[in-house]
């Protein structure tokens, strides 16, 4: 039961403040405490939790709606605590002076009859003092008859209803049956209340009620049991708060009648039922109105963010599906990529993933154009061997067109195979994890298995590391079976060109950030026009070799692989001296392969 009681008014200023606050307690507030501090704190946390800008948006705008709803209901409540403590201090100080004038307008007989003590004595048995006429203060200390002109006069202004119980607890007067005095406008008979007013005196019971005790009205006869009553007759004051059956907030006060310190009844006012809800129920409404405000506010927020958010992500969508549906036509990905947010990184993340599919899909259509070329030529050579063969006149004919099938048919086998390899690989790449490959056993591994096979060539290969400190390592993150397929292709290249008994120099040295590994031979170099050319698929310049000795994948195979980790490779002419004429010479050709570093 929410009980408001009052402070004694005889009770000084530094004895509330002694009751109500411990010794201890003092202003010094530590720094720590200061809600300036609290704030920045919070602030702090907020943006360290908010990892990009769009999950701030997000928080911010949601946590804007809340802060909105919880501020306006803690604006009502508190609008509505402070106008019941208001009410119910308003109604303390008007009971306190309708008791002192009722307590004054009930004892004035006294002050009217002179005693004196010679009659007392000549008073005979069961004669009273001034007759039988007159009223006798001691047996009715407050006379309803004299008490009500002054309760009408002070109650009417104030829509307020007293009533006055004895010291026993009985009703003596009640403001609502004062004839030619109040007049109430009561509502007429009602017929049972309907649906809808039903409803609304639910919600506004279910709203006003909280842990407030239901309001009844009790008996002439049964003061005491209002709380407030019973404490007046104990000569303390009191208020209380109730919610009577339609909902509505009661405030009721009670304060003792005195009169020389000796209790002659009590007086308690209480408040109408509707005044204070319509109060309340004005607020609401206010509350209601800034309420569509902020939920105006609130879907035009919601708009912009669906704007900024849904309207990219689903023109993203739709041209992620005609991507799917339109493989051979290129189509452009709607570009966001200039949003620091997480929609700008989806439309750069779709548009590089667009761009190497398209480029994938160029790359196989040129990879099927090129095998078919390349398969075309041995398989018409084969065709006119074949078809050839049945008219050779004589043997040595016969046995040159079967060199060219023979010919044409390990060729087809090269080709397939190389072809095979190259369209594995991509494929290989992607399943297989990349690991740590230690470089230098594995550039010394294959040198010494180049020195012992010679690899078909009587050219020897020397192996040399360079680093920046001793304990420097030489290791990249990639697989080592296709790194030693680039660093296999290279050395055989360059052992092939290479004259007999010459050597092959393979250099592995520690850059900033990157391995660079080089691959030198003596031989006659590379012509400046085909620097590029040869890593391309099927292209091979071998002038001092057969026709068709070489499928022409072996560099395109390593510049795949290669750049598939990341890294980079060219061909270089590596300079030699001047001849007669000062023009400058090639010393041989040069590979450069550079990884990044771990």
């Amino acid at each position: 039961m929410l009980d408001r009681t009052q402070p004694d008014p005889n009770q000084s200023a530094g004895d509330l403040v002694s009751d109500g606050v411990p010794d201890h307690v003092t202003d010094d507030k530590p720094q720590g405490w200061r809600p300036l501090n609290w704030l920045k704190r919070a602030g702090q946390f907020f943006f360290a939790l908010s990892f990009s800008s769009l999950t701030r948006r997000i928080v911010s705008l949601n946590l804007a709606g809340l802060v909105a709803l919880v501020a306006s209901i803690l604006y009502l409540s508190q609008f509505r605590a402070g106008l019941i403590d208001a009410r119910a201090q308003s109604l303390l100080v008007q009971a306190e002076i309708i008791a002192g004038a009722i307590a004054a307008s009930a004892t004035v007989q006294t002050n009217a009859i002179t005693i004196d003590p010679d009659r007392l004595l000549d008073l005979k048995p069961g004669e009273t003092y001034g007759g039988s006429d007159e009223y006798s203060p001691l047996d009715f200390p407050i006379n309803p008859e004299r008490v009500a002109p002054v309760l009408r006069t002070l109650i009417s202004p104030t829509k307020t209803r007293a009533r006055i119980y004895d010291p026993n607890g009985s009703l003596l007067l009640d403001s609502r049956n004062l004839e030619n005095v109040l007049r109430y406008d009561l509502p007429p008979p009602a017929e049972k209340p309907g649906i809808v007013e039903r409803g609304m005196v639910a919600v506004r019971t279910w709203l006003n009620r909280g842990d407030l005790p239901l309001y009844r009205e009790l008996g002439p006869e049964n003061g005491n049991g209002y709380a407030e009553v019973g404490d007046a007759l104990q000569g303390q004051k009191r208020s209380m708060v109730r919610v009577n059956a339609r909902g509505e907030v009661i405030v009721s006060v009670a304060v003792p009648v005195l009169r020389s310190r000796a209790i002659h009844g009590a007086l308690m006012l209480s408040t109408q039922g509707d005044d204070i809800d319509q109060m309340v129920t004005a607020e609401r409404l206010a509350i209601l109105k800034v309420g569509g405000v902020a939920a105006a506010v609130m879907i035009m927020l919601s708009l912009l963010l669906a704007s900024t958010i849904a309207g990219p992500v689903r023109r993203l969508a739709d041209s992620a599906e005609r991507v799917r549906r339109r493989i051979k036509a290129r189509i452009e990905i709607p570009d966001f990529t200039r949003r620091r947010d997480e929609i700008g990184h989806l439309s750069g993340a779709l548009r590089d993933m667009t761009s190497a599919l398209y480029s994938r899909i160029e790359a196989i259509e040129m990879f099927a154009a090129d095998v078919a070329h390349e398969l075309k030529n041995p398989l018409t050579s084969l065709r006119s061997a074949v078809e050839t063969l049945p008219l050779a006149r004589n043997e040595s004919s016969r046995a040159r067109l079967l060199e060219v099938i023979e010919h044409d048919v390990k060729r087809l086998d090269r080709l397939i195979s190389d072809i095979s390899d190259a369209s594995r690989l991509d494929a290989e790449l992607q399943r297989q994890d990349a690991i740590p490959v230690d470089l230098r056993r594995l550039l010394t591994t294959l040198a010494s298995v180049a020195n012992e096979t010679k690899l078909g060539h009587d050219v020897a290969v020397e192996t040399r590391f360079e680093g920046r400190s001793p304990t420097d390592t030489f290791s990249v993150m990639g697989h080592d079976s296709r790194l030693g397929q680039v660093i296999s292709n290279l050395l055989s290249n360059a052992q092939s060109f290479s004259e007999a008994g010459s050597k092959v120099r393979l250099t592995c040295r520690r850059m900033r950030g990157e391995i660079e590994i080089v691959v030198d031979d003596e031989g006659p170099g590379i012509r400046d026009d085909a620097l590029e050319r040869i890593f391309e698929r099927f292209y091979t310049d071998r002038p001092h070799q057969g026709f068709g000795q070489n499928s022409g994948l072996g560099l395109s195979i390593s510049k795949q692989i290669v750049d598939a980790h990341g890294g980079r490779i060219w061909a270089e002419n590596r300079p030699g001296p001047l001849d007669a004429d000062g023009a400058p010479t090639v010393a041989g050709a040069r590979f450069v392969v550079r990884l990044p570093a771990l």
